[in-house]
């Protein structure tokens, strides 16, 4: 019996939850590229699924136009994070910096950002919700970070202030 119980708090303790996990037959029509070219910028994103199944976010930033971003966006039904306290996405970047993003509400008009660093290899990078801050077209809101029950849409946005071309592949994002 004693054991019983400490295998259950092994497994209660490591419980997640998939958002997205890339496969071959991935349907990517909830992911959506939105550029800089929303308010004249000249980046050019695109999302596609690799022949390995997994997520490709890929394109070229300009500064032209006082542009500068492109990001990637994916809308779901609301998910409760009451129970989860951090995000585990499992990707493979250019090293390049990025932002990940989620909002509590599909139609807020901020989101809850972080920047991450890739190194060019598979990774796994582990975001705490609490450390996601309020933001909007690049400045920090004077509201608290994320401290939400649910989660609405998450995005992937890259604007390094430079002109570059980016890669990004992700395998997995869940709740832990």
């Amino acid at each position: 019996m004693k054991y019983a119980v400490i295998i259950l708090l092994i497994m209660s303790s490591q419980k997640s939850q998939t958002i997205y996990n890339f496969s071959l037959q991935s349907d990517t029509k909830s992911w959506t590229i939105v550029d800089d070219v929303v308010m004249g910028g000249r980046s050019s994103g695109n999302f596609t699924l690799t022949s390995e199944g997994f997520g490709q976010f890929s394109g070229s930033v300009s500064l032209e136009n006082n542009g500068g971003f492109s990001s990637v966006r994916h809308n779901f039904n609301r998910i409760d994070v009451k129970d989860f306290s951090s995000v585990r996405i499992k990707l493979k970047g250019d090293g390049k910096n990025y932002q990940f993003r989620i909002k509590e509400n599909a139609s807020d008009y901020f989101s809850y950002i972080t920047t991450f660093e890739t190194n060019g290899e598979w990774q796994e990078i582990k975001i705490a919700l609490i450390d996601l801050y309020p933001s909007f077209r690049g400045r920090k809101l004077d509201k608290p970070n994320f401290a939400g029950t649910s989660i609405e849409e998450l995005a992937f946005l890259i604007a390094n202030a430079k002109n570059e071309s980016f890669e990004l592949v992700i395998d997995s994002i869940e709740l832990i």
